[in-house]
Order: C-alpha cells, then structure tokens, then sequence
C-alpha cells in the first residue's frame, strides 16, 4: 500500500502541476485522485513540447493506466469537466475520468453571485469562478450534487470506496492537492484566503482517505514565492526588482500578473509543521539561480543553490528531494532513493 499527498506550501503557483506530472508520469499509480477547492485553481503542465492549463482533471492524466478521480470534497462546475475531457481526448480521459457523485455542483448563479459580491471580487481577489458562494450553498445545505445533475451522469463514482479499496490491494494511490498553505480558510491570511481548508488533512478528506493510511506528504515550494490577488506578503518586492529578476508569471486561471517576493522562511516552516510534510519539492531553482537551468544532477548544482537548500531543510527539518530546475519533466533532480 503507497498512498501520498501533494499540496502547495505558499499561496499556490508552487509549479504543483509539474511536480503531479513528474511523479505520476514516473511513478505510474494506480489512481490519481484530485482534492482541494474546485476550478478556481489552475494546474499548468508541460508534455512532450504541449502546454497543458487544468482547473478539475488530476494533472497526472499523462499516466495514461492511471484512473482519474475527483474526490466528494471537491467542487465541480459540470461546464468546465466537460470542457476538459473534450481537451485532454488524445489521453483518453473521458473513459478513466470520475468525480464522486457527493460532489457539490457550482452553478451559474453562483458565478455571478461571486462576481456581483464587491467584497469577494475586489476587496479579497475571488477568481469569480463561483466557488466561495458554492462552498456557501453546500454548509447551507441547499447544494446540488453531482448526482442530481443530468450531465454528469455515467461520469460519477463512489470515490472513497474505489480509493480505499485500492488501497487494500496495495496499489498506488496519489491524491494532489490544490491552491497553497498560505490560502486556507483556517490557517492563511484570513480574510484574503479560499473557502476551504487547503493542507494535507483536508486533502485526504476530500477523497475518503483516513490519515492512518497516507505513506508521505510532500509539500511544494516555488524557490521564490508568487501570489494573485489582495492579501498580506512581507516579503513582496516591486515588479521592477522582480523583471530585473527576469521573474514575470500570470495567473492560469485568471490571467492576473502574480506578486513576486522573495522565499518566506517563517512560511515554510509554519506549512510544514501543519501539513505534516515528510518531502519537500523545490520548483524553479532556474529562474532563482539561471545557471542551474536544466541540471539533472545534484553534484552539478552550484554552491550558492546547495546553501539554499540547506538552509530551508535545516529550517523546516523535512528534506528537499524533488528539486525542478525546468519546465520540461526531464529537468528534474529526484533525490528520493537517498530517503531509503
């Protein structure tokens, strides 16, 4: 039985979608089960020279044995999973792809709930992609489930029993989580957060997972720190320091300019200690240190990109064991097998 989690450590953007595709691509789990928020977080990967922008479909959907789930915590807009199994049909996702059938359902309304609401669009920076007033409807209890909606019939499943029952016969789980740490309802910079929780925990719940049956924890981290919309960032720099940088990135879902600052220690040792992590992934090393760009080798790394990983293991205490020096899956340092 292997059963792990990923999740973001800051406030999304990590490069979770790389990281997805490198992992599953090369490890090849059985199932690939997507937890988090709904489609108000954008996955982007890059495969065989495509570029690939997901908001619902696992981004391990390159791991084309893998079954694709979408566990009962999620919520679904029925538009865009359409939208996505058309997109992705040179993988054949339509016939391996399932949302549990508890899944909440975000439904026009509550799209332009969310756009009309000056608090969510400009004070907090919601993507108006429905979900806060969606999450709403379901504490309320008034939600439609996928269940009860015509489209989504012959594409749900019971997600917790397929999941656990894998699990039994010791196959290969991996559950991906999205957004980041710095974005939960409970523990992010409140108010200017998601409507749920976001850690580890909560993505085990999302798809029937208990937390006596998860292997590893591995929490991202972008070697700089990105966030879209309002919200505290102490250690944010001006766009000019950051194009000086040659760091200039946009939203996947909303195509927002993201804030850029510098990687936020406190942070980081804060999203570890909740999340539980046992590994941590470290993305774009290239655009923090050019000369690093593709390495495939950790010996090849330079002196200065050593200290820094030094120091955030040291600070943290869970070990660096991806370490993304690309877009492309091969520009990949994987330092797991030093873990055995």
């Amino acid at each position: 039985m292997t059963c792990n989690i990923l999740v973001g450590g800051g406030w999304g953007d990590e490069g979770k979608g790389k990281c997805i595709t490198y992992l599953c691509y090369n490890d090849k789990p059985d199932i690939i089960a997507r937890a988090g928020v709904g489609p108000n977080a954008g996955h982007s990967v890059e495969f065989n020279g495509e570029k690939y922008g997901l908001r619902l479909i696992p981004s391990g959907f390159v791991h084309r044995d893998a079954r694709l789930l979408i566990g009962a915590g999620v919520l679904v807009d029925p538009e865009v999973f359409l939208y996505e199994l058309d997109y992705l049909k040179k993988y054949r996702v339509a016939e391996r792809t399932f949302a549990d059938y508890r899944c909440s359902i975000i439904e026009p309304e509550h799209k332009e709930r969310d756009k009309a609401s000056a608090h969510l669009s400009k004070k907090i920076g919601s993507t108006g992609t429905g979900c806060g007033p969606a999450n709403a409807d379901r504490v309320g209890r008034v939600a439609k489930m996928a269940k009860d909606v015509e489209v989504m019939q012959g594409h749900t499943a019971n997600v917790p029993l397929e999941v656990n029952e894998a699990l039994d016969d010791e196959q290969y789980v991996f559950i991906e989580g999205s957004q980041g740490f710095g974005l939960s309802l409970y523990y992010g910079t409140y108010p200017f957060v998601t409507s749920k929780d976001t850690t580890a925990s909560t993505a085990a719940a999302d798809v029937g997972v208990g937390p006596t049956r998860v292997d590893d924890v591995i929490v991202v981290f972008k070697s700089y720190i990105t966030r879209v919309g309002e919200g505290p960032f102490k250690t944010e720099m001006n766009q000019e320091e950051a194009e000086k940088m040659g760091i200039e990135e946009y939203g996947t879902v909303t195509g927002r300019r993201r804030r850029v600052g510098l990687f936020d220690m406190d942070l980081a040792r804060e999203s570890c200690m909740i999340n539980g992590a046992t590994q941590i992934a470290l993305t774009c090393v290239d655009r923090l240190y050019p000369q690093c760009e593709r390495v495939t080798e950790y010996s090849k790394l330079t002196q200065e990109t050593k200290r820094f990983i030094d120091e955030i293991e040291g600070e943290t205490g869970v070990p660096v064991t991806i370490i993304s020096t690309g877009p492309d899956l091969k520009d990949t340092i994987d330092l797991r097998d030093e873990l055995l």
